[in-house]
């Protein structure tokens, strides 16, 4: 490897809080770009409060006192620069001007309209800094009014669709167990800005890059086509199959459940080779992939019938032999575990130089691998207001008075070491 990360050069400007913000400029800080936090000098990213935490004593739903760090907040701020500044000061306004001066990237996720109102929305920064990649993550897109205030992903699920798509076909739609919302929002924001960036080194122009969670995952709903297949008479909620293929779902077997995928003929005649039913093969209900989808329910019980005389792991190791896709359904700890995912750095250990034992906690890495370039996947968080000095001082060329000036004033909160050097004062 070269040792050069994808972004190097890239500096973004982070005022983004709780998940999607935190997470796509997470993503950008692995891949390379240098991440300036802005946080509340009061409390900061709301993360930070976000149980479990790790300290002292081991893992804990509550934090009795700062010792004690939030995981979530040191999943989501990993290889990022934290700098404390109150947007409702009046002395923010320049301290602002010169941070989007010598940014190349903005990225915010704050409720509709709230930058607007504060004076540091889209048409300020670009007036500031006509270069800026202006990225704004919010529930229901740049311009709406009021319905922001409900952005939480479990709002967005429901608006979307996909809850009424999962879950079993006579029960209730179900959430997704992971906040996908929160989650694939952040994705098409890192694509935007890379987009806006190429733009950038082509023309000169900056932009503003508008991302929806309602938006991405409607958009992703409507790839499945569930118009067309209820049409076709098939209910939009399927279970763990998947309606316009079969067999392909999950099957029961003596102790779990086995996920199996032979949707091609050619898969599904050595199904029924391995289950010793080969005529089925030539069953008018199971002869092409059509008559198998339309026949569906009634393959499936004839499968699981089979699965059940097996534990999993001895219907895995048939599968797998008989050259049938599947895979044991996993639960969570389990598959985080897994040494490969280790390996190949999807999954990392958590690390924080407040915390001496982590206790294992696990965070997420960064799942692409370059032949030529690194990532950074186990950095550390940063304290709230850790750089402050070095971002302010450093990179912005204030003199120790106008620090000391700024803090006095309240506009910038005080930096650990601040707070340790009081705290040790007699």
């Amino acid at each position: 490897m070269s040792g050069r990360k994808p972004l190097d050069g890239v500096r973004v400007l982070d005022i983004t809080i709780a998940y999607a913000g935190p997470l796509a400029s997470y993503l950008l800080a692995a891949l390379g770009a240098e991440v300036v936090k802005v946080e509340n000098p009061v409390g900061g990213d709301l993360s930070r409060t976000n149980p479990p935490y790790a300290g002292p004593d081991g893992l804990s739903l509550l934090a009795p006192d700062s010792s004690y760090v939030s995981l979530a907040n040191i999943n989501r701020s990993r290889n990022k620069l934290s700098v404390t500044l109150d947007l409702k000061h009046h002395e923010a306004r320049s301290v602002m001007e010169d941070l989007v001066s010598v940014s190349d990237v903005y990225i915010e996720n704050m409720s509709s309209g709230a930058l607007d109102r504060l004076g540091f929305g889209y048409d300020w920064a670009r007036r500031v800094n006509p270069r800026i990649i202006f990225c704004s993550v919010s529930g229901f897109g740049v311009g709406t009014t009021g319905a922001d205030a409900k952005s939480f992903d479990m709002v967005i699920q429901a608006l979307s669709g996909i809850m009424e798509a999962t879950g079993q076909i006579d029960g209730l739609p179900t959430r997704v167990g992971i906040p996908i919302g929160d989650l694939a929002a952040p994705l098409f924001a890192v694509i935007g800005v890379l987009s806006a960036l190429r733009h950038l080194d082509a023309t000169g122009e900056g932009q503003l890059v508008d991302v929806s969670m309602l938006d991405t995952l409607t958009a992703l709903v409507a790839g499945e086509h569930f118009d067309a297949m209820a049409a076709c008479g098939v209910p939009v909620r399927t279970g763990n199959s998947l309606a316009r293929m079969s067999p392909f779902g999950t099957y029961r077997t003596k102790d779990g459940l086995v996920a199996i995928c032979a949707p091609s003929n050619a898969f599904a005649e050595q199904l029924f080779e391995l289950m010793n039913q080969p005529e089925l093969g030539d069953d008018d209900r199971f002869r092409t992939r059509e008559h198998r989808v339309a026949n569906r329910e009634a393959l499936d019980e004839l499968i699981e019938a089979w699965t059940m005389t097996f534990t999993s792991e001895a219907l895995v190791e048939v599968l797998n032999a008989g050259g049938v896709p599947s895979a044991p359904v996993r639960g969570p700890l389990e598959a985080i575990a897994d040494e490969q995912m280790h390996r190949r750095g999807a999954v990392v250990p958590l690390k924080d130089p407040r915390v001496a034992d982590m206790r294992g906690a696990l965070g997420m890495g960064f799942p692409v691998q370059f032949s030529q370039s690194e990532v950074l996947i186990n950095g550390v968080a940063p304290a709230l207001g850790q750089h402050n000095e070095h971002i302010l001082g450093n990179l912005l060329g204030y003199s120790d008075e106008r620090l000391r000036a700024l803090r006095d004033a309240g506009a910038v909160g005080e930096t650990p070491a601040d707070m340790a050097a009081k705290s040790s004062v007699p």
